[in-house]
Parts: C-alpha cells; structure tokens; sequence
C-alpha cells in the first residue's frame, strides 16, 4: 500500500465515523452521550492495541512462520529429488571413510531428535578421505550443470533467505559447479588443482550431509511415506538398497 492510498484510505475511515457521529447526534440529540462513550472508547485504546499486539499478532506471525519453513522444507525435498542425492551419493562414493562413518549417519526408523542432533555433531568432525578421479569429476560437473538453472532459482527464492544453513548449502554446491565448469580437461589437472576442487567437494560434502539429516528428520516426523523410502535409497551407504514396491 502506498502512501496515497493509506491517506485516501485513512481520511475515508475518518470522515465516515464523523458522518455516523452527526448521524447519532441529529437523531438523539445527545452530545453527552456521545462525549461518554467516545471518552470510554478512547480509554480502552491501549487494550486493544495490547491485545492485538501480544495475542493476535503473535498468532499470524505463527501461522506465517510455520506457512514458510512448509514452504522452506518443501525446497529442501526438491532440491534433494532434483540432484541433491545423487550428488550426494557420487561424493560418498569418493569417501573412502564412508563405511567407518556410515553406522553413525545413515538413518534408522528408530532414530529421535536426540540421534539427529548427535549425528550432526559427527559431521562436524567429518574430515574424508576423497579418491578423486577424472571420470568422477566429469560426472558431478554434468550434473551439476544441467542443474544450473535450478540452483539460481533456488538463490533467488526469497522464503529461503531466512534458512541461512540450505543457502550456504546451495551456495557451496553452486560454488563447486563454478570450479569444475571452469577446468576442460580432469585428466591432467595440476596437484594444485586437484588440493583446490578437494577441499571444494568436502565442503560441500559436510552441508550436503548436514541438510540430509535435517531433511530426514523432518520428513520422519510429517511424511513417513517419504521417509520410508529415504530411509533405504539413503546416499549416506556405499550401496544403498534398491527401491522396491511393498
């Protein structure tokens, strides 16, 4: 709304109360009654505004809060069924640390928020050990590239500002997509480079698998349909289970 308006707005709510009072007034000719209740409704003021601060408007920024982390959470799904697990699951399969680590993050049914926050504490310590390889590098540069488009929407989507942890996520896979769009040749890169993309594929790797876990304990709690199946195509295993129909 902008200020005319508001000013057209507000002068209109004005004038039609001084219409109704002089209505009132032509009526009843009673100017003392209503001195009375204009007094008395000027004096609870202060309560309304009270009430509509500390109850109602508490109420619709819940609604609106839980509205976009639905909206934030359903990002993150997306983000994950388009490319996210399978970047995921190529990285691993670079990590020849995975198995140590895989009894500590991959999910079970039994999990509650206190395994969650454990295995989130793990991934802090999370350090890799990435066989990096020409082919495997190729393979996450295509990916990554035909997912192009679908990062910059996921940058520019404003309900996601506030979920600081998904966009430095994004903004570490989009990053990686950047270095590797950048080289031609995987196959006589210099060690340099080879430290560099390294430390650009494990940091991206540690956000990855921080949002999983959080994306997995979300969909435990409110699509168990969904957790069912993440549950045993996890990316976090070497060799995830297939996908089969019950």
């Amino acid at each position: 709304m902008n200020r005319k308006t508001l000013i057209i707005m507000s002068s209109a709510l004005i004038a039609s109360s001084v219409c109704m009072f002089a209505i009132h007034l032509l009526i009843f000719r009673d100017l003392h009654h209503i001195m009375i209740y204009t007094i008395h409704d000027i004096a609870f003021l202060p309560i309304e505004v009270l009430i509509v601060s500390l109850f109602f408007h508490r109420i619709i920024e819940s609604v609106q809060k839980k509205n976009m982390l639905e909206k934030m959470n359903m990002a993150v799904g997306l983000f994950f069924s388009e490319g996210g697990t399978e970047l995921l699951t190529l990285i691993v399969a670079m990590d020849q640390d995975a198995d140590e680590i895989s009894s500590e993050l991959i999910v079970a049914p039994q999990w509650k928020k206190k395994e969650y926050e454990t295995a989130l504490k793990r991934v802090e310590k999370l350090e890799g050990d990435l066989q990096i390889t020409p082919d495997t590098l190729l393979e996450i540069r295509e990916l990554l590239n035909s997912r192009r488009e679908f990062l910059l929407s996921l940058l520019g989507n404003p309900n996601l500002i506030e979920h600081e942890t998904f966009t430095d996520m994004v903004l570490a896979v989009f990053h990686l997509s950047e270095e590797l769009a950048a080289r031609d040749d995987f196959y006589f890169l210099p060690e340099s480079d080879l430290r560099h993309l390294d430390i650009d594929i494990m940091r991206a790797y540690k956000l990855l698998v921080k949002e999983w876990l959080r994306y997995m304990e979300n969909i435990q709690r409110n699509y168990p349909y969904l957790f069912s199946m993440a549950v045993r195509t996890n990316p976090l295993k070497k060799n995830p289970d297939p996908v089969f129909r019950q």
